[in-house]
């Protein structure tokens, strides 16, 4: 008879410290990135340059829940994981309420730069263009949904996240260890 891995055996561990709960984490930002893929390809929306960030602050969502995933049991990989998805919507949320403040005042006191910004060690923009190029502009409102543009929805989102993380973090410092 097989022995079922700890990870995975009911009660041995709390919920978040288990793989279940990172690979969802893992697979919402995925999802996140897909659904931007088609929103640029499928339905031919520009993405500019506030999108672009917003789309690596996801990544950085994909790495926090792959860290987490790696070995939950691990309290350095799941704190490290912890602050990585912290970092992450945080900075998503911050670049979603500047997008959201570009498209509604249009004058020149908020605008974007039509080219990506990255560092010169990380040039996104040029090793995967089709990913993280920008060809949008920031004020340009493509798409609405129940009357909320797209930036509005990741601001929806990422405070989501930030929700999600915080009720994570009760539970960690709640649980005896």
């Amino acid at each position: 008879m097989s022995r079922i891995p700890t990870d995975y055996a009911l009660g041995s561990q709390p919920w978040f410290a288990r793989r279940w709960a990172w690979l969802l984490l893992t697979v919402s930002a995925i999802a996140l990135e897909l659904a931007a893929l088609g929103f640029q390809y499928g339905m031919g929306l520009d993405p500019c340059v506030m999108c672009i960030y917003e789309r690596v602050a996801v990544f950085g969502l994909v790495l926090a829940g792959t860290l987490g995933f790696l070995r939950p049991s691990s309290a350095m990989l799941r704190w490290t994981g912890y602050l990585a998805w912290a970092i992450s919507a945080a900075w998503g949320l911050q670049l979603a309420l500047r997008h959201v403040g570009i498209q509604i005042d249009r004058t020149a006191a908020l605008s974007c730069s039509f080219a990506a910004e990255f560092p010169t060690w990380a040039r996104l923009d040029e090793w995967l263009p089709a990913v993280f190029l920008p060809t949008g502009y920031c004020d340009d409102i493509q798409w609405e949904w129940l009357s909320l543009t797209m930036a509005q929805w990741m601001v929806v989102v990422f405070a989501l996240y930030l929700l999600t993380l915080a009720v994570v973090l009760l539970a960690e410092l709640r649980t005896p260890h």
